[in-house]
Protein backbone atom coordinates (compact mmCIF):
# COMPACT_ATOMS: atom_id res chain seq x y z
CA UNK A 1 0.00 0.00 0.00
CA UNK A 2 1.22 3.44 -1.07
CA UNK A 3 0.80 5.86 1.42
CA UNK A 4 1.36 9.70 0.77
CA UNK A 5 2.97 12.01 3.89
CA UNK A 6 4.05 15.60 3.82
CA UNK A 7 7.60 16.69 4.47
CA UNK A 8 7.47 20.05 6.95
CA UNK A 9 10.74 21.33 6.09
CA UNK A 10 9.85 21.62 2.29
CA UNK A 11 6.76 23.60 2.92
CA UNK A 12 8.29 25.84 5.84
CA UNK A 13 11.67 26.52 4.30
CA UNK A 14 9.42 27.82 0.70
CA UNK A 15 7.18 29.51 3.16
CA UNK A 16 10.30 31.44 5.21
CA UNK A 17 11.45 32.54 1.68
CA UNK A 18 8.18 34.31 0.83
CA UNK A 19 7.51 35.99 4.08
CA UNK A 20 10.98 36.98 4.74
CA UNK A 21 11.37 39.04 1.23
CA UNK A 22 8.48 41.82 0.43
CA UNK A 23 7.95 40.95 -3.13
CA UNK A 24 4.40 38.92 -2.37
CA UNK A 25 1.16 39.93 -1.96
CA UNK A 26 0.50 38.57 1.35
CA UNK A 27 -2.88 39.00 3.39
CA UNK A 28 -3.45 37.26 6.84
CA UNK A 29 -6.80 35.80 7.47
CA UNK A 30 -7.03 35.97 11.72
CA UNK A 31 -9.93 34.47 13.72
CA UNK A 32 -11.17 34.31 17.17
CA UNK A 33 -8.81 31.37 17.99
CA UNK A 34 -6.29 33.66 17.65
CA UNK A 35 -6.41 35.71 20.79
CA UNK A 36 -7.46 32.59 22.75
CA UNK A 37 -4.26 31.77 22.22
CA UNK A 38 -2.11 34.48 23.64
CA UNK A 39 -0.91 34.47 27.34
CA UNK A 40 -2.71 37.74 29.44
CA UNK A 41 0.02 39.77 31.28
CA UNK A 42 -0.01 37.27 34.20
CA UNK A 43 0.96 34.38 32.11
CA UNK A 44 -2.48 32.77 32.16
CA UNK A 45 -4.49 31.73 28.81
CA UNK A 46 -6.77 32.60 27.24
CA UNK A 47 -6.17 36.68 26.49
CA UNK A 48 -9.86 36.37 25.41
CA UNK A 49 -11.88 33.22 25.84
CA UNK A 50 -12.54 31.26 22.95
CA UNK A 51 -16.61 30.36 22.22
CA UNK A 52 -17.01 28.10 24.96
CA UNK A 53 -15.28 30.29 27.39
CA UNK A 54 -17.17 32.86 26.00
CA UNK A 55 -20.09 31.39 26.45
CA UNK A 56 -19.85 30.46 30.22
CA UNK A 57 -18.93 33.83 30.76
CA UNK A 58 -21.68 35.73 29.50
CA UNK A 59 -24.36 33.46 31.27
CA UNK A 60 -22.44 33.34 34.61
CA UNK A 61 -22.79 36.88 34.41
CA UNK A 62 -26.65 37.36 33.46
CA UNK A 63 -27.48 34.19 35.25
CA UNK A 64 -28.44 36.54 38.26
CA UNK A 65 -31.10 38.31 36.14
CA UNK A 66 -31.93 35.69 33.49
CA UNK A 67 -31.28 32.53 35.22
CA UNK A 68 -34.67 30.84 34.44
CA UNK A 69 -34.86 32.31 29.99
CA UNK A 70 -30.99 30.35 30.02
CA UNK A 71 -32.57 27.03 31.76
CA UNK A 72 -35.52 27.54 29.29
CA UNK A 73 -33.64 28.29 26.08
CA UNK A 74 -30.75 25.35 27.18
CA UNK A 75 -33.62 22.69 27.44
CA UNK A 76 -34.98 23.43 24.38
CA UNK A 77 -31.95 23.76 21.89
CA UNK A 78 -29.46 20.99 21.44
CA UNK A 79 -26.67 23.33 21.46
CA UNK A 80 -25.59 25.58 23.99
CA UNK A 81 -22.82 27.70 23.01
CA UNK A 82 -23.45 31.95 22.93
CA UNK A 83 -24.29 31.80 19.03
CA UNK A 84 -26.93 29.24 19.40
CA UNK A 85 -28.43 31.29 22.12
CA UNK A 86 -28.51 34.79 20.88
CA UNK A 87 -29.79 33.00 18.09
CA UNK A 88 -32.98 31.97 19.60
CA UNK A 89 -33.22 34.80 21.89
CA UNK A 90 -33.01 37.45 18.54
CA UNK A 91 -35.54 35.21 17.06
CA UNK A 92 -38.04 35.46 19.83
CA UNK A 93 -37.59 38.97 20.10
CA UNK A 94 -38.67 39.52 16.88
CA UNK A 95 -41.72 36.95 16.52
CA UNK A 96 -43.65 37.19 19.91
CA UNK A 97 -44.43 40.49 20.33
CA UNK A 98 -46.45 40.30 23.74
CA UNK A 99 -46.39 37.04 24.51
CA UNK A 100 -44.46 35.24 26.52
CA UNK A 101 -41.83 32.50 26.23
CA UNK A 102 -39.97 31.53 29.40
CA UNK A 103 -41.80 34.13 30.86
CA UNK A 104 -40.55 36.96 28.90
CA UNK A 105 -42.14 38.57 25.77
CA UNK A 106 -40.72 40.07 23.08
CA UNK A 107 -38.81 43.21 23.95
CA UNK A 108 -38.07 41.89 26.68
CA UNK A 109 -36.08 38.98 25.05
CA UNK A 110 -34.69 42.28 22.87
CA UNK A 111 -33.18 43.56 25.98
CA UNK A 112 -31.61 39.80 26.71
CA UNK A 113 -30.11 40.06 23.60
CA UNK A 114 -28.88 43.58 24.35
CA UNK A 115 -27.20 42.50 27.53
CA UNK A 116 -25.51 39.57 26.19
CA UNK A 117 -23.67 41.54 23.45
CA UNK A 118 -22.46 44.48 25.94
CA UNK A 119 -20.83 40.97 28.20
CA UNK A 120 -19.58 40.21 25.00
CA UNK A 121 -18.30 43.81 24.20
CA UNK A 122 -16.58 44.21 27.87
CA UNK A 123 -14.94 40.61 27.71
CA UNK A 124 -13.16 41.26 24.21
CA UNK A 125 -11.88 45.12 25.50
CA UNK A 126 -8.56 44.16 26.96
CA UNK A 127 -5.14 45.22 25.95
CA UNK A 128 -2.04 43.34 25.10
CA UNK A 129 0.72 42.30 27.72
CA UNK A 130 3.39 44.93 27.53
CA UNK A 131 5.70 42.40 27.71
CA UNK A 132 5.35 41.28 24.54
CA UNK A 133 2.83 39.66 22.44
CA UNK A 134 1.87 37.59 19.40
CA UNK A 135 0.35 40.47 17.73
CA UNK A 136 3.83 42.37 18.59
CA UNK A 137 5.87 39.79 16.69
CA UNK A 138 3.40 39.97 13.70
CA UNK A 139 3.80 43.48 13.32
CA UNK A 140 7.68 43.19 13.48
CA UNK A 141 7.61 41.00 10.49
CA UNK A 142 5.02 43.88 9.22
CA UNK A 143 7.35 46.54 10.05
CA UNK A 144 10.52 44.76 9.02
CA UNK A 145 11.04 44.91 5.39
CA UNK A 146 10.27 47.23 2.68
CA UNK A 147 7.19 46.01 0.77
CA UNK A 148 5.88 46.14 -3.07
CA UNK A 149 2.70 45.47 -1.79
CA UNK A 150 0.83 46.13 1.90
CA UNK A 151 0.01 43.84 4.11
CA UNK A 152 -3.26 43.18 4.66
CA UNK A 153 -5.17 41.84 7.84
CA UNK A 154 -8.42 40.30 7.46
CA UNK A 155 -10.00 39.68 11.08
CA UNK A 156 -13.36 38.66 12.20
CA UNK A 157 -12.51 40.11 15.88
CA UNK A 158 -13.63 42.96 17.66
CA UNK A 159 -11.05 43.59 19.95
CA UNK A 160 -8.71 46.65 19.35
CA UNK A 161 -5.36 44.29 19.71
CA UNK A 162 -3.87 44.85 16.50
CA UNK A 163 -4.50 48.69 16.46
CA UNK A 164 -2.64 48.67 19.50
CA UNK A 165 0.12 46.41 18.35
CA UNK A 166 0.46 48.85 15.35
CA UNK A 167 0.40 51.73 17.22
CA UNK A 168 2.49 50.45 19.51
CA UNK A 169 5.30 50.84 17.13
CA UNK A 170 4.22 54.16 15.14
CA UNK A 171 2.91 51.56 12.23
CA UNK A 172 1.08 53.36 10.05
CA UNK A 173 -2.69 51.42 8.85
CA UNK A 174 -5.59 51.91 7.15
CA UNK A 175 -9.21 50.34 8.49
CA UNK A 176 -11.80 51.85 6.13
CA UNK A 177 -12.25 54.91 8.24
CA UNK A 178 -11.63 58.52 7.62
CA UNK A 179 -11.89 61.94 8.78
CA UNK A 180 -11.55 63.01 12.88
CA UNK A 181 -14.39 63.96 14.88
CA UNK A 182 -16.55 61.60 13.50
CA UNK A 183 -14.66 59.14 11.27
CA UNK A 184 -16.24 57.74 8.22
CA UNK A 185 -16.41 54.44 6.31
CA UNK A 186 -15.14 55.24 2.64
CA UNK A 187 -15.85 52.24 1.10
CA UNK A 188 -14.05 53.51 -2.63
CA UNK A 189 -11.01 53.57 -0.68
CA UNK A 190 -11.73 50.02 0.68
CA UNK A 191 -11.67 49.00 -2.95
CA UNK A 192 -8.45 50.82 -4.05
CA UNK A 193 -5.03 50.35 -2.96
CA UNK A 194 -3.63 53.77 -3.44
CA UNK A 195 -2.00 54.36 -0.14
CA UNK A 196 1.68 53.42 0.19
CA UNK A 197 2.78 49.74 0.14
CA UNK A 198 4.08 50.76 4.06
CA UNK A 199 0.34 50.93 5.60
CA UNK A 200 -0.66 47.98 6.48
CA UNK A 201 -5.12 47.64 5.49
CA UNK A 202 -6.62 46.15 8.82
CA UNK A 203 -10.22 44.68 7.66
CA UNK A 204 -12.60 44.12 10.75
CA UNK A 205 -15.02 41.67 8.25
CA UNK A 206 -17.06 41.29 11.72
CA UNK A 207 -17.09 44.81 12.93
CA UNK A 208 -15.31 46.66 15.73
CA UNK A 209 -15.28 47.78 19.57
CA UNK A 210 -15.85 51.73 19.12
CA UNK A 211 -18.00 51.10 16.10
CA UNK A 212 -21.44 53.11 16.19
CA UNK A 213 -24.03 54.21 14.30
CA UNK A 214 -24.40 58.00 13.33
CA UNK A 215 -27.55 60.30 13.63
CA UNK A 216 -27.73 59.33 10.38
CA UNK A 217 -27.40 55.72 10.64
CA UNK A 218 -24.13 55.52 9.13
CA UNK A 219 -21.02 53.39 10.88
CA UNK A 220 -18.42 55.47 12.23
CA UNK A 221 -15.61 55.07 14.44
CA UNK A 222 -15.77 56.33 17.67
CA UNK A 223 -12.19 55.55 19.34
CA UNK A 224 -14.22 54.33 22.19
CA UNK A 225 -14.12 51.02 23.09
CA UNK A 226 -17.95 50.78 23.66
CA UNK A 227 -20.09 48.50 21.86
CA UNK A 228 -23.06 48.86 19.53
CA UNK A 229 -21.95 48.19 15.67
CA UNK A 230 -20.87 44.57 15.79
CA UNK A 231 -22.19 41.26 13.92
CA UNK A 232 -22.15 38.97 16.98
CA UNK A 233 -22.28 35.55 16.63
CA UNK A 234 -25.59 34.24 15.46
CA UNK A 235 -27.56 32.57 12.58
CA UNK A 236 -28.24 36.24 11.19
CA UNK A 237 -24.80 37.07 10.76
CA UNK A 238 -25.10 36.71 6.73
CA UNK A 239 -27.91 38.96 6.64
CA UNK A 240 -25.83 41.59 8.96
CA UNK A 241 -23.03 41.16 6.50
CA UNK A 242 -24.53 42.34 3.41
CA UNK A 243 -24.75 45.74 4.67
CA UNK A 244 -22.60 48.78 4.57
CA UNK A 245 -19.69 48.50 5.85
CA UNK A 246 -19.67 44.92 6.24
CA UNK A 247 -20.04 44.34 2.88
CA UNK A 248 -17.31 46.58 1.31
CA UNK A 249 -14.98 45.01 3.32
CA UNK A 250 -15.78 41.00 1.95
CA UNK A 251 -15.70 42.34 -1.05
CA UNK A 252 -12.42 43.47 -0.34
CA UNK A 253 -11.27 40.13 0.86
CA UNK A 254 -12.51 38.47 -2.73
CA UNK A 255 -11.04 41.10 -4.44
CA UNK A 256 -7.33 40.63 -2.98
CA UNK A 257 -7.90 36.93 -3.70
CA UNK A 258 -8.87 37.55 -7.19
CA UNK A 259 -5.76 39.59 -7.84
CA UNK A 260 -3.03 37.29 -9.45
CA UNK A 261 -0.27 35.80 -7.38
CA UNK A 262 -1.58 36.60 -3.57
CA UNK A 263 -0.98 34.20 -0.65
CA UNK A 264 -3.66 34.71 2.31
CA UNK A 265 -2.21 32.97 5.54
CA UNK A 266 -4.98 31.99 8.01
CA UNK A 267 -4.25 31.62 11.94
CA UNK A 268 -7.65 30.89 14.32
CA UNK A 269 -10.09 30.75 11.78
CA UNK A 270 -11.97 27.49 11.60
CA UNK A 271 -13.82 28.60 8.24
CA UNK A 272 -17.44 27.88 10.00
CA UNK A 273 -18.46 31.12 9.13
CA UNK A 274 -20.53 30.32 5.80
CA UNK A 275 -20.36 34.31 4.07
CA UNK A 276 -16.65 33.83 4.52
CA UNK A 277 -16.19 30.21 3.41
CA UNK A 278 -18.44 31.41 -0.06
CA UNK A 279 -16.02 34.13 -1.03
CA UNK A 280 -13.08 32.39 -0.74
CA UNK A 281 -14.35 29.36 -2.32
CA UNK A 282 -15.85 31.57 -5.38
CA UNK A 283 -12.71 33.80 -5.78
CA UNK A 284 -9.93 30.58 -5.70
CA UNK A 285 -12.11 29.00 -8.06
CA UNK A 286 -11.90 31.56 -10.62
CA UNK A 287 -8.30 32.43 -9.69
CA UNK A 288 -5.84 29.13 -9.47
CA UNK A 289 -2.68 31.68 -9.36
CA UNK A 290 -3.93 32.12 -5.28
CA UNK A 291 -3.60 30.71 -2.60
CA UNK A 292 -4.67 29.89 1.15
CA UNK A 293 -2.33 27.97 3.63
CA UNK A 294 -4.75 27.33 6.41
CA UNK A 295 -2.77 26.80 9.47
CA UNK A 296 -5.39 24.97 12.27
CA UNK A 297 -5.01 23.99 15.42
CA UNK A 298 -6.76 20.96 15.75
CA UNK A 299 -5.76 17.46 13.94
CA UNK A 300 -7.32 17.35 10.44
CA UNK A 301 -10.03 15.53 11.37
CA UNK A 302 -11.47 18.02 13.41
CA UNK A 303 -11.33 20.51 11.04
CA UNK A 304 -14.22 19.82 8.87
CA UNK A 305 -15.17 23.37 7.40
CA UNK A 306 -10.96 24.13 6.23
CA UNK A 307 -11.64 20.03 4.95
CA UNK A 308 -14.20 20.68 2.51
CA UNK A 309 -12.63 23.58 1.24
CA UNK A 310 -9.65 21.80 0.51
CA UNK A 311 -11.68 18.96 -1.01
CA UNK A 312 -13.12 21.64 -3.61
CA UNK A 313 -10.14 23.91 -3.97
CA UNK A 314 -6.52 22.44 -5.09
CA UNK A 315 -5.24 26.11 -4.14
CA UNK A 316 -6.54 25.69 -0.74
CA UNK A 317 -4.29 24.01 1.73
CA UNK A 318 -4.79 22.95 5.25
CA UNK A 319 -1.78 22.30 7.93
CA UNK A 320 -3.12 20.79 10.64
CA UNK A 321 -1.67 19.34 14.11
CA UNK A 322 -1.21 16.03 12.93
CA UNK A 323 -1.44 15.90 8.95
CA UNK A 324 -1.99 18.54 6.14
CA UNK A 325 -4.10 18.51 3.11
CA UNK A 326 -1.96 20.10 0.10
CA UNK A 327 -3.14 20.10 -3.63
CA UNK A 328 -6.06 17.92 -2.55
CA UNK A 329 -3.49 15.31 -1.00
CA UNK A 330 -3.78 14.20 2.77
CA UNK A 331 -1.27 12.63 4.70
CA UNK A 332 0.50 13.04 8.35
CA UNK A 333 3.31 15.06 9.01
CA UNK A 334 6.90 12.81 8.34
CA UNK A 335 10.16 15.32 8.82
CA UNK A 336 13.09 13.47 7.03
CA UNK A 337 15.89 12.36 9.76
CA UNK A 338 18.47 14.33 7.94
CA UNK A 339 17.99 17.89 8.02
CA UNK A 340 18.23 20.64 5.07
CA UNK A 341 21.43 22.04 6.26
CA UNK A 342 23.09 22.57 9.43
CA UNK A 343 21.49 25.37 10.77
CA UNK A 344 17.86 24.08 10.03
CA UNK A 345 17.51 22.31 13.85
CA UNK A 346 16.52 25.43 15.67
CA UNK A 347 14.12 26.60 12.98
CA UNK A 348 12.67 23.26 12.52
CA UNK A 349 11.94 23.63 16.41
CA UNK A 350 9.61 26.18 15.60
CA UNK A 351 7.21 24.21 13.65
CA UNK A 352 7.47 21.35 14.66
CA UNK A 353 7.43 19.67 18.43
CA UNK A 354 9.42 17.24 19.90
CA UNK A 355 6.26 14.70 18.62
CA UNK A 356 6.63 15.90 15.47
CA UNK A 357 3.62 18.00 15.56
CA UNK A 358 3.29 20.54 13.55
CA UNK A 359 2.44 23.29 16.22
CA UNK A 360 1.80 26.56 13.68
CA UNK A 361 -1.75 25.90 13.87
CA UNK A 362 -1.63 28.05 17.58
CA UNK A 363 -1.10 32.05 17.24
CA UNK A 364 2.14 32.26 19.20
CA UNK A 365 4.83 30.03 17.27
CA UNK A 366 2.92 31.40 14.17
CA UNK A 367 3.74 34.92 14.96
CA UNK A 368 7.44 33.85 16.04
CA UNK A 369 7.97 31.79 12.95
CA UNK A 370 6.83 35.09 10.66
CA UNK A 371 8.98 37.64 12.70
CA UNK A 372 12.21 35.22 12.87
CA UNK A 373 11.56 34.63 8.81
CA UNK A 374 14.12 37.22 8.48
CA UNK A 375 16.65 35.80 10.80
CA UNK A 376 20.14 34.16 9.41
CA UNK A 377 19.29 30.61 10.09
CA UNK A 378 16.75 31.23 7.45
CA UNK A 379 20.02 31.05 4.93
CA UNK A 380 20.98 29.70 3.03
CA UNK A 381 18.19 27.50 2.41
CA UNK A 382 18.74 24.71 -0.08
CA UNK A 383 18.71 26.09 -3.51
CA UNK A 384 16.29 23.66 -5.18
CA UNK A 385 14.18 24.93 -2.12
CA UNK A 386 14.81 28.93 -2.66
CA UNK A 387 13.86 28.24 -6.21
CA UNK A 388 11.15 26.28 -6.24
CA UNK A 389 9.77 28.90 -3.78
CA UNK A 390 10.45 32.16 -6.19
CA UNK A 391 9.57 30.20 -9.28
CA UNK A 392 5.82 28.98 -8.21
CA UNK A 393 3.13 30.52 -6.29
CA UNK A 394 2.28 28.51 -3.24
CA UNK A 395 1.38 25.77 -2.14
CA UNK A 396 4.68 24.23 -3.08
CA UNK A 397 2.52 20.79 -3.26
CA UNK A 398 4.92 17.83 -2.75
CA UNK A 399 4.58 14.80 -1.18
CA UNK A 400 6.46 12.05 -0.91
CA UNK A 401 4.79 9.01 -1.02
CA UNK A 402 6.41 5.42 0.82
CA UNK A 403 5.51 1.72 0.36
Amino acid sequence: MTVSVHNPDQYMAALRTIIAQGRKRIGLLVGAGASAGMAKPDGTYPLIPAVAGLTDQVLTTLAPTYQQQIDGLKAELAQHDIETILSRIRSLSKVIGSAKVHDLDGPGFATFGEAICTEIGKIVDVRLPETGSAYAALVNWITGTMRDYPVEIFTTNYDLLFEEALESVRAPYFDGFTGGREPFFDPVSVSRSDLPARWTRLWKLHGSLGWRASSKGEVIRTGQSSVSHLVFPEHLKYDQTQKAPYAALLDRLRAFLLTPDTLLVSIGFSFADAHIAARLDEALAANPSSSVFAFQYKVLEEEGPACDLARRLPNFSVYARDQAKVNGIRGPWKAPAELPNRDWGPIRSTYLDKDGNFTLGAIEPFARFFAASRSVQAFPTPSALTATAAATPPPAATTASVA
